[in-house]
């Protein structure tokens, strides 16, 4: 992969010190529970479909106490989309050249009432550039005051950048996060974004603003549920709903398919499956 021009390399960065910031709340919320569980960093490189080197990233999996299994990856990674694939990304019609960075964090927890959550952000270079991502809560027993905290920090961070961002991406995670199949949601929402661009500082910003806030309130609603009673009952809806999680991510997830679409890491990829789930 070619040197990194300065807009790339800030945003490498900033998904870089992301990760870890985030990584070292849930081991110490691990050790809260009285766990020593934490991340084990595996680094992957990929090459391009055209022997070029193709960039590469780590990907960060802990299997404790509270978090069940929550991986987290960073890649960076560029080349040129092969074929049909091309056509189907923004800008990438006429050059399929691209360039890629960002974080992707899927938790899912011991607890069935701590909710699973999902966040994602990136920066995409093809001949437009553009960031993507968000974040959104998939609790298998849906409690009203985490859905309305959760929403209510992601609506702040919206709202310091354009009062028109919140409506506009939680709608956006309504349509996008919905399993057409089964007719459902895959949970309580969030917010989802994705060609934002021209501003690079400005849209660069709001992305940062979108990672702290996810800092800021998953943490908090996890050390407030992790000590709740369960029952068997309780897990079964658990693994039966993280059976639906997992046909979303395999079916109609655009990222799953831009990681295996561009040889990515297969199990950087489908890190975000459940480790145990069940269908009746």
């Amino acid at each position: 992969m070619l040197p990194l021009d300065p807009e790339q390399a800030t945003a490498r960065t900033w998904f870089e010190s992301l990760r870890d910031a985030i990584c070292a709340e849930f081991e110490a919320i691990e050790r809260e529970a009285g766990s020593d569980a934490a991340f084990v960093y595996t680094p992957w490189d990929r090459s391009d479909p055209s022997g070029a080197p193709g960039g590469g990233g780590v990907r960060g999996v802990m299997k404790g106490r509270v978090f069940e299994k929550v991986g987290v990856n960073v890649s960076t990674v560029g080349g040129a989309f092969e074929g049909e694939f091309a056509r189907s990304i923004h800008g990438a019609g006429e050059d399929p050249r691209f360039f890629a960075t960002g974080i992707s964090l899927v938790a899912h927890m011991a607890n069935p009432h701590v909710p699973a959550v999902h966040m994602n952000t990136r920066f995409l270079v093809t001949t437009k550039r553009w960031f993507g991502g968000g974040a959104d809560l998939n609790p298998p027993h849906p409690i009203e005051a985490d859905t309305a905290e959760f929403h209510a920090v992601l609506k702040a961070a919206c709202d310091a950048h354009d009062p028109a961002h919140y409506p506009r991406f939680k709608q956006w995670a309504d349509d996008y996060f919905f399993i057409p199949h089964r007719g459902v949601h895959r949970g309580v929402g969030g917010i989802f974004y994705d060609h934002l661009e021209g501003d690079f500082a400005a849209n660069f910003a709001f992305t940062q603003d979108v990672g702290r806030a996810f800092l800021d309130v998953f943490p908090r609603i996890v050390r407030r549920r992790m000590d709740m009673p369960f029952t068997d009952a309780d897990l079964a809806v658990q693994r039966a709903w993280r059976g639906r999680y997992a046909e979303f991510n395999l079916v109609h997830d655009r990222g799953t398919l831009f990681g295996l679409k561009t040889g990515g890491n297969i199990d950087a990829i489908l890190m975000s499956l459940p480790p145990v789930a069940t269908w009746e």
